[in-house]
């Protein structure tokens, strides 16, 4: 389970997606995110599976590498739908043990698990489309303007960067701890709550000691280079936002718009 998160993961191929500005991404990707909770009807929310089948076509990610990152959210999927499900009140479709399903409850569980999935297609496919360094510059620019006011723009875009950057390195980590904890006899399958806590305890603590000698090898690799992040910071590759990104926003807009409105 913990190999199919697929957070921070990059995908590298050339497509139409891969080739927009990383500004236009980010913003595109906030205000998806932002949209899904104003769409109110299934109408709404078939218009906003159109737009993600249409993005991914076009980016060029398979659809299985977006299937196999839902996996380790499918029990918060599950759990909110089965609240939403039991717990909302209105006209009764039958009964189940001792619980009343409503016409309502059904509705809002499907509702409310078709957001969480397509709020995680979106936001992934922000990672899988732009490389760690196009995205620290993407969130440059969009903080650039609070510079001014004294918010650290570059150094927050670095940190958002390495972070993203980590987290496949992190859990391929786990997942070679876990496996040779298992080879020594680890069980993590089976016992209650209790006795799986105290054996991910020799995972975590290993997890953390590679961590810091990662975070202490790059940090040793970035004063090795004389980086200096800031305002005159040089990049080897200048990216702007170009025809191709202004299609992309009218085209999202349209979907964005359509989903709202139905």
């Amino acid at each position: 389970m913990i190999t199919d998160i697929t957070l921070g993961q990059y995908y590298p191929v050339s497509s139409f997606v891969h080739k927009l500005d990383a500004l236009t991404k980010i913003l595109i990707t906030l205000i998806f995110m932002v949209t899904i909770f104003f769409v109110k009807g299934f109408l709404g929310f078939g218009i906003i599976l159109l737009f993600l089948i249409v993005t991914v076509k076009a980016s060029k990610v398979p659809f299985v590498f977006l299937l196999k990152g839902l996996k380790p959210i499918l029990f918060f999927v599950v759990l909110t739908s089965l609240l939403n499900l039991f717990m909302t009140t209105g006209e009764k479709a039958f009964t189940f043990i001792i619980w009343d399903i409503t016409y309502e409850g059904i509705y809002m569980s499907v509702f409310m698990a078709l957001r969480i999935i397509f709020l995680m297609i979106g936001s992934s496919l922000l990672t899988y489309t732009t490389s760690p360094i196009m995205l620290t510059d993407g969130i440059e620019k969009m903080l650039k303007p609070f510079v001014k006011l004294g918010v650290p723009a570059y150094e927050i875009a670095m940190m958002m960067s390495i972070a993203l950057r980590f987290i496949p390195t992190l859990i391929e980590e786990t997942d070679k701890i876990i496996k040779a904890q298992k080879a020594r006899g680890s069980d993590f399958e089976t016992g209650g709550l209790i006795k799986r806590g105290k054996a991910v305890i020799p995972v975590l603590v290993p997890l953390f000691v590679s961590a810091f000698r990662r975070a202490d090898e790059l940090a040793i690799a970035m004063e090795s280079r004389c980086y200096n992040g800031g305002v005159n910071r040089t990049r080897l590759r200048n990216s702007k936002p170009g025809i191709k990104d202004l299609y992309a926003l009218l085209i999202f807009s349209l979907f964005m718009a359509l989903a709202i409105i139905f």
